[in-house]
């Protein structure tokens, strides 16, 4: 894990661990994982110019702008393709392929912010994520105008860790041996 400026976290207790046990070293509880681009700003919707909501604005129009400089230099080799007269199948085909593997990129990136992805799923399908870059630039953009993208999943873990540590911290009053039954 790392913060919002890329440094490693080295330190103990992040709730971002999927059963969220670990506790701060001060005994303060879990703490929010941070997410790409937003930091630990998601939790509170921090107000203010480094806050969410220019966050928000600044990595849509930045994912916005990748996936159309992108979508130009597909257009740029597209016309080479065209260029090299390779026939009308070789041009289909490489336009299909990229329309596909783009959808499922789209796909898999949109079903990585409400859930976490599995390792070895993502591996096998690093190649085809690649060349579908587009897909997964257009997930970002659309996610990025609702919430931080992961935001929903990293909250729902963040609560469930705060309530077990809620639960595990609650001390009883008294000395339950010296309890009076009824009877």
């Amino acid at each position: 894990m790392s913060d919002e400026n890329g440094t490693p976290d080295t330190s103990a207790g992040s709730a971002g661990t999927p059963t969220g046990q670990a506790a701060s070293q001060a005994g303060a509880g879990p703490r929010p994982e941070p997410l790409r681009f937003f930091g630990t700003t998601w939790v509170d919707h921090d107000p203010g110019l480094q806050g969410y909501a220019a966050r928000r604005v600044a990595a849509a129009v930045g994912s916005l702008a990748a996936a159309i400089a992108s979508c130009l230099v597909l257009r740029f080799a597209y016309e080479g393709i065209a260029i090299a007269d390779l026939g009308s199948f070789v041009t289909l085909l490489v336009v299909v392929m990229f329309a596909v593997c783009s959808a499922l990129a789209f796909r898999h990136t949109w079903d990585a912010f409400a859930k976490r992805p599995d390792l070895d799923r993502q591996a096998s399908l690093r190649g085809l994520l690649a060349i579908g870059f587009v897909g997964s630039l257009l997930a970002y953009f659309f996610r990025t105008l609702t919430e931080a993208p992961g935001e929903k999943l990293l909250r729902e873990e963040y609560e469930t860790a705060r309530r077990q540590h809620e639960s595990r911290t609650t001390r009883r009053t008294g000395n339950p041996s010296k309890k009076r039954r009824r009877g």
